[in-house]
């Protein structure tokens, strides 16, 4: 099973990998959540929703079910 956005830890990052669900707004796609570009996990909010993102500079907030929605493959810190 792959990683979504929705399994990464506060201060983990990933890349992108695929958004093609249909669950994704397409507000989400024009705001940099695509395919490539790296996202890291900023903050979670009180009970976990919405989670606080970093993806290529843009901050974003989003529902935690929509980010589990947009798979990732996580970057390890070397």
């Amino acid at each position: 099973m792959q990683d979504t956005l929705a399994d990464l830890k506060r201060g983990e990052k990933g890349i992108i990998t695929d958004v093609s669900s249909s669950e994704i707004p397409l507000k989400l796609l024009e705001m940099g959540c695509l395919p490539g570009n790296e996202v890291e996990l900023v903050q979670v909010a009180h009970y976990a929703d919405p989670v606080y993102l970093n993806i290529s500079g843009s901050h974003l907030a989003i529902r935690k079910e929509t980010a589990g929605h947009i798979l990732i493959e996580k970057v390890t810190n070397e």
